[in-house]
């Protein structure tokens, strides 16, 4: 069986070799990085199964290089390392398309955790959509760019509302349970994700609205069904 290839972007080379060592003495197959200028390069050239980024690093901050590999790959999960403790951060991670993050100091233990629980949401969260456009209503869903279209007007979604949208419309017209989005999509049901998806079932609700045939109904209790 191939080793699990781990991409870790991390400036503070003490704490980087120990976590490199500690995972590949768990059987993962680790490149460290620590030069934003060489991210992209070497990601390209791994093609790793997880990303884990550290948010505060010189130059290129996690955030930026989190963008930079969206937009080669859709669906590689990204793990952030932060210091941080905001909300703020937090979400501005997941809507750029991390799936999870976990807060400086952490245990290796727990970052193990949580890179087994992103790849298994990454497994379990491929929903099969035609290549081209989707036709949604009278929107046009093209969701490898992450674009929801109406009329001659287009709207950019962010990773997470593009996902969301794609798995409630494969979905369509089925109760979809409101823990199993929340596995598929953030990996846990947490509070804190329970509370993001909230706000990202709205946003689509508001992005959807110019058509009255769609609708995300709630059934309270158990989650949701998107009806087309």
């Amino acid at each position: 069986m191939s080793k699990t290839k781990i991409f870790y972007v991390e400036d503070e080379l003490f704490l980087g070799k120990i976590v490199r060592e500690s995972l590949e003495s768990r059987g993962f197959d680790v490149v460290m990085e620590s030069d934003g200028a060489n991210v992209l390069p070497s990601f390209l050239k791994l093609r790793p199964d997880v990303c884990v980024l550290d948010i505060m690093l010189p130059n290129k901050d996690g955030f930026e290089i989190a963008e930079e590999i969206r937009d080669l790959d859709k669906d590689v999960p990204i793990l952030f390392v932060t210091a941080k403790g905001r909300t703020e951060d937090v979400v501005k991670g997941f809507a750029l398309g991390g799936n999870d993050y976990i807060r400086k100091p952490f245990s290796m233990e727990e970052m193990i955790v949580r890179i087994h629980n992103t790849l298994r949401s990454r497994e379990g969260a491929v929903v099969a959509l035609a290549d081209g456009p989707v036709e949604i209503g009278r929107y046009r869903f093209l969701w490898k760019k992450q674009v929801l279209a109406l009329d001659n007007q287009e709207r950019k979604l962010s990773f997470r509302e593009s996902e969301l949208l794609k798995l409630l419309y494969a979905q369509r017209d089925k109760v979809i349970d409101r823990k199993d989005i929340l596995q598929l999509l953030w990996g846990s049901d947490s509070f804190f994700n329970s509370r993001n998806l909230d706000v990202y079932i709205t946003k689509l609700r508001s992005y959807l609205k110019e058509d009255d045939r769609l609708e995300i109904i709630t059934i309270k209790g158990v989650g949701y069904r998107f009806v087309v």
